[in-house]
């Protein structure tokens, strides 16, 4: 006989228009007004959009120039990747410092398990003080949802914002789902999304209907996993935060070497794989760390503190500079190294305001590739090697 009501608890908490309101609570002016953050150049992208952006049809990832022309008195700001790090790391330790568990899904994104307080304080009352905390501790508004899994409480906290609450009661799962489009249903991208539109398929309550072997022949085990999802089954776990404080990779040679070309492919194949990992997890590094060593075995190493970021472009020019600084003999080179560190949680669109829509575009297909078939499935093409007396200035240049 079970002693106690083992029901999940399950909330999601999701930071308001995180990029907008820190930038508001930066600058007052901007309250109220249509805001849009991102790069400053009419080929950059929209990174974050205020509500009242939203209501002419802006939103994230937009090229610049196609929002300004929806929306052409809004007000456009430079990302503060720096400010956005501040205060994202201010509410993860406001939340983690007061609940039991918690996993921490993107920079302005939390779960939290409150299995058991239920017991002793209430769950809603619980997740009404801790929004009251965050608001008090950090000056930002922030919607969540309470509700039996991840799934449901993710969904719900759409219908809680802006800055607001909502709590879908166990075994209500099922039908507050079903009224929803089948967009609203993480899991369901695109092409899915296209193909169960072709099939009649416009809502989750359509969408749980469907036969699971139907469902598995259609889509195979994605399938399966949609349809328990359209049922309100999620058992996924809370995953514990925990923060990684840096990343790495270095090589020694089989044969020490001096050969510039060579060593540049080399630091370019490994900040390449370091940077997709980043950006797999959804992370941004603000120090840059290269470590050589010679063929007598002496050890030297250089770091910089720069700008968070995760994007290649910035990342190889700053690996190149320290290596430039650190090889200052004539002599063989044994090993070389590449550290990332100071890792903040946050995804690649923050940090790349200065990026031209095409050149995300390229981000995301190169990520695509290396993930569906590995780290080196994509490589940067490396020109051909300087004339031996320019060797080292070329590869400075």
């Amino acid at each position: 006989m079970e002693l106690f009501d083992s029901k999940r608890f399950v909330a999601h908490l999701d930071l308001d228009t995180f990029f907008v309101s820190v930038e508001r609570l930066k600058n007052s002016q901007f309250i109220g007004k249509p805001l849009i953050v991102g790069g400053m150049s009419d080929r950059a992208v929209v990174s974050a959009c205020s509500y009242e952006t939203r209501k002419f049809g802006v939103h994230s990832a937009m090229p610049m120039k196609l929002a300004l022309r929806l929306c052409p008195h809004a007000i456009v700001v430079r990302g503060d990747i720096d400010s956005y790090s501040y205060y994202s790391r201010v509410v993860t330790d406001v939340v983690r410092e007061t609940v039991p568990v918690m996993e921490k899904a993107s920079v302005d994104e939390f779960y939290v398990d409150l299995t058991g307080v239920d017991r002793f304080f209430g769950c809603s009352q619980f997740m009404s003080e801790l929004k009251d905390k965050i608001r008090k501790e950090s000056g930002l508004p922030i919607s969540y949802a309470l509700a039996s899994n991840k799934l449901v409480s993710k969904v719900a906290t759409d219908d809680a914002k802006p800055d607001g609450k909502k709590e879908i009661l166990h075994g209500l799962e099922k039908d507050y789902l079903a009224p929803l489009k089948i967009e609203r249903m993480p899991g369901i991208g695109q092409k899915t999304g296209t193909l169960l539109q072709q099939m009649g398929v416009r809502t989750i309550k359509i969408l749980s209907e469907i036969p699971l072997p139907m469902m598995q022949n259609l889509l195979g085990k994605n399938g399966i996993d949609l349809s328990r999802k359209a049922n309100g089954i999620d058992p996924s776990p809370i995953i514990p935060y925990s923060e990684q404080k840096s990343m790495g990779t270095e090589e020694t040679f089989h044969q020490d070497t001096i050969d510039m070309n060579f060593l540049n492919a080399e630091l370019i194949r490994m900040t390449e794989k370091l940077t997709f990992q980043l950006r797999k997890q959804e992370r941004l590094t603000g120090c840059v760390t290269v470590k050589l060593r010679y063929a007598n075995f002496d050890t030297v190493s250089k770091q910089m503190v720069i700008s968070y970021t995760a994007s290649d472009a910035v990342l190889l020019k700053k690996v190149k500079e320290l290596f430039g600084k650190l090889f200052d003999r004539r002599m063989l080179v044994r090993l070389i190294g590449v550290r990332f560190s100071h890792l903040v949680q946050g995804s690649q669109q923050i940090n790349l305001f200065e990026d031209t829509e095409e050149a995300v575009r390229l981000y995301q297909a190169m990520d695509a590739m290396r993930a569906r078939f590995g780290d080196e499935a994509i490589k940067r093409a490396i020109s051909a090697p300087p004339k031996p007396a320019q060797k080292r200035d070329a590869f400075r240049a």
